[in-house]
């Protein structure tokens, strides 16, 4: 059927063709009728070409015919080979069937040999890999590097598959184990590369001590497990932490003070990221500087009046030994009065003795008012630095949310710090205005009470003279 529709195809092919001719043809002639001849030319030229297509449908027959027995044997192998497969196929099937069993037979025999030994075998992987995970995280690898290879190597073979441990793997993890114990005992040097904190790589004697911390060139190092280096640690500790590496690093065997971190190194890198004094003072912002300023300020003016009434009250002191009165103290310009004024009554010698100690008081209570006032503004202060990091973290509150503590550690940091601020200055200035107030007004008190006692012998003197002369009448 295929080949009739394939012979009769340009059959059907060439009737439209000559159909759409006629009427092309047709319309054509009724324009002009000197074109009528031509179709005698088209249709010669139809005949001829559907002859030359018969021609090329007979030559693909015969071809397609002698192709067919070709076609034929090629499906005949390709059958038989199919059956072949299949029969194979089966036979494999087969085949693995009876070797599941055989392995379930095998397998079962092994554990039962095995016995209590397969569980010496997977206490043996969970060792492994314990062990592996520790020496990774050891700083004893900086110096014994490649340690975990073996282990791991060995965890993963016999996880993977059913192959047992041989005895010179177990022997050998014991060795490891061992090794790390006795490593970690020992305060040892050797040499490798250094990472230092301006990025250079410098080949360097480090000092290890035991699992706890490498030092070298009186700074602490870290050791990273993934890449397996040495790196200086860009921030250290507190420098009571460096002096004890360098007594290790100069001893030569005798006991020494040395800070160490149990833990590994997390201590060590806890404290390493403290903030210094500098740091926390930064965090107060400008509220947390002025603060500082005016703290300087009245830490400046408490020493001055310290120094200013332990040396007036030295030379106060002085003048109440001695019976001869200097301008270089209150006390002696105040006893100075009543040699101005020998003839005085009492109660003019008393105005006068007045007026000296009241000009005495402001010298004695200098700068005092002004370091009382800085004790009450400094806590003052504080809060507003308080509150203004307050506002700064509900802002970053409002922006980011709650989800990220970090940013709002600026704004809390802030006011926490102008808050101790504030109380640092402010805790010894008010002391310190205590003392010095204290100071001031004893001065005071015995320039009143030698005032005093001048006034009371002027009055006797007083009352002696008028009493002699009420006896010299009588």
């Amino acid at each position: 059927m295929k080949l009739i529709h394939t012979l009769l195809q340009p059959l059907a092919n060439l009737a439209c063709i000559v159909s759409l001719s006629a009427i092309l043809a047709l319309g054509v002639h009724a324009q002009d009728n000197e074109k009528a001849l031509d179709l005698d030319a088209l249709l010669k030229q139809l005949e001829e070409g559907n002859f030359s297509q018969t021609q090329q449908n007979q030559v693909r027959e015969n071809e397609f015919a002698a192709k067919r027995a070709d076609q034929d044997r090629i499906l005949r192998e390709t059958l038989a080979k199919r059956d072949a497969l299949l029969d194979e196929s089966e036979k494999l099937e087969t085949n693995f069937e009876e070797n599941e069993f055989k392995l379930g037979d095998l397998n079962g025999a092994l554990d039962t040999r095995l016995g209590s030994l397969k569980e010496l075998f997977g206490v043996l992987q969970q060792v492994a890999g314990d062990t592996k995970n520790k020496f990774a995280n050891s700083i004893i690898s900086a110096q014994i590097p490649g340690r975990d290879n073996f282990l791991d190597q060995m965890a993963q073979s016999m996880g993977s598959s059913s192959k047992l441990a041989s005895i010179d793997e177990i022997e050998r993890v014991w060795f490891e184990i061992q090794r790390e114990m006795t490593q970690a005992g020992k305060v040892t040097k050797f040499n490798t590369v250094v990472i230092e904190a301006n990025g250079d790589k410098v080949n360097k004697e480090v000092t290890r001590v035991g699992p706890f911390a490498l030092i070298a060139d009186g700074k602490y190092l870290e050791f990273d497990n993934n890449t397996s280096t040495v790196a200086e640690l860009i921030r250290q500790p507190a420098g009571r932490f460096l002096s004890t590496v360098s007594a290790v690093e100069a001893s030569s065997g005798d006991l020494v003070r040395f800070g160490l971190d149990p833990t590994g190194g997390s201590i060590l890198g806890l404290l390493v990221q403290a903030p210094s004094i500098k740091e926390r003072v930064e965090q107060g912002g400008l509220v947390g500087y002025i603060i500082l300023i005016v703290g300087a300020i009245a830490l400046l003016l408490c020493f001055e009046r310290l120094i200013s009434l332990t040396i007036v009250r030295t030379k106060v002191n002085k003048q109440l030994k001695s019976t001869t009165f200097t301008d270089n103290n209150p006390l002696g310009r105040v006893m100075q009065v009543r040699d101005k004024y020998p003839h005085a009554d009492v109660e003019s010698l008393e105005l006068h003795l007045t007026e000296a100690i009241l000009g005495e008081v402001p010298r004695l209570g200098r700068f005092l008012t002004i370091i009382k006032i800085i004790s009450v503004v400094a806590p003052l202060m504080g809060l507003l630095g308080t509150v203004t990091g307050m506002i700064v973290t509900f802002q970053a509150i409002t922006l980011f949310g709650t989800g990220d503590p970090k940013l709002m550690a600026g704004g809390i940091s802030t006011a926490l710090v102008t808050t101790v601020l504030g109380l640092v200055v402010a805790i010894p200035t008010t002391l310190f205005y205590a003392m010095l107030n204290t100071r001031s007004k004893n001065i005071v008190y015995i320039l009143q009470e030698q005032a005093s006692g001048v006034i009371a012998q002027r009055a006797e003197q007083v009352s002696a003279r008028a009493s002699t002369t009420s006896r010299k009448l009588a």
